[in-house]
């Protein structure tokens, strides 16, 4: 099967990264960080001009009722550029669990998509964390099937100084709903994520390989650099037909759906941190220092391993669709 991209999704993921490349991005991710949130929600209207928080949302409430696979290809732009924020939650899971419901869809998502509010939710056991949760105004909890409001309680800290994450309070009961097309959703926009994440260490990776010299020539001519980059290059090739895979399940409800987004965060979280191992050795110490850009990028790698379940969880989920496969 062919998992190439259209004209149409190349040039939407050009619109996005020509936006990002020309904002101060790591500059939005450090003033984040610190609580500031004016830069990054400013480069979030830019991505509402663009239509991508309105992707999953439905005509009716002003979305542009697209599907997984525009969503993938707009989340590895969001990952190669480490857009800090409650991505996944505002424009994949969140919107997926209110469509089902017309007065909470018609309460919150037009404003979700117009960029004008910002979702976070936590989901046990996989989410326990509110994201951002001080600057959303949607909040919401899925504990099973059930929806809730929550306020927001003690912060904790994370790897990623970007991502502020909070414990909850449940405030009061919301709906029903069956949440499984929301997990399955953040699940292949966070593996979607992780693909831009790889794909962006090894670029800098490479370029710094090219201009760093020892012994009179540049690092990247040594064939064990070379072998490293190789390395994480085939990596993630390997795992980018596994996120175009899932994207085209989900786009279509393929009963296989749950098996090939684990696949796919299983391949790109694997990808992403051999990419982040990688990028920081052959940097040395430079990479190490807060000053550095691509500390920004590790710190998400490393966070992101965990977040919409564990490697652990995914493999068990994809060994347990394939022995089901095999016993029918």
């Amino acid at each position: 099967m062919n998992f190439a991209l259209s004209t149409e999704h190349r040039d939407f993921a050009a619109s996005i990264g020509h936006l990002l490349e020309t904002s101060d991005v790591p500059g939005a991710i450090r003033f984040w960080s610190a609580g500031e949130h004016g830069p990054g929600l400013k480069l979030w209207q830019g991505l509402a001009n663009l239509g991508v928080c309105a992707l999953l949302i439905p005509e009716e409430h002003d979305g542009a009722g697209a599907d997984a696979v525009d969503l993938s290809v707009a989340f590895e732009v969001l990952g190669y550029h480490a857009v800090p924020g409650p991505i996944v939650e505002s424009f994949a899971a969140v919107p997926l669990l209110l469509r089902s419901n017309d007065d909470l869809a018609g309460r919150w998502l037009p404003a979700i998509a117009r960029g004008e509010s910002l979702a976070t939710l936590v989901m046990p056991p996989h989410t326990p964390f509110a994201l951002d949760a001080d600057v959303a105004d949607v909040r919401i909890s899925a504990d099973g099937g059930t929806l809730a409001s929550f306020v927001p309680a003690a912060q904790e800290r994370s790897v990623d100084a970007a991502r502020r994450l909070f414990r909850v309070s449940p405030q009061r009961s919301l709906a029903t709903v069956d949440a499984g097309a929301a997990f399955n959703a953040a699940v292949l926009a966070s593996a979607a994520q992780l693909l831009g994440l790889a794909q962006r260490i090894l670029d800098d990776t490479v370029e710094y390989a090219k201009q760093r010299r020892q012994y009179g020539k540049p690092i990247g001519q040594y064939q064990a650099i070379k072998h490293l980059l190789a390395d994480c290059a085939t990596a993630v090739e390997l795992a980018r037909p596994l996120v175009h895979g899932a994207a085209v399940a989900a786009a279509s409800d393929a009963p296989a759906l749950p098996r090939d987004v684990s696949a796919a965060r299983v391949a790109t979280a694997k990808a992403a941190y051999l990419s982040a191992r990688t990028g920081l050795q052959v940097h040395g110490a430079i990479g190490y220092t807060a000053e550095h850009d691509l500390g920004l990028f590790f710190t998400k790698v490393r966070a992101l391993q965990t977040v919409w379940g564990t490697q652990a969880f995914h493999r068990e989920r994809v060994l347990r669709a394939v022995a089901q496969g095999a016993a029918a």
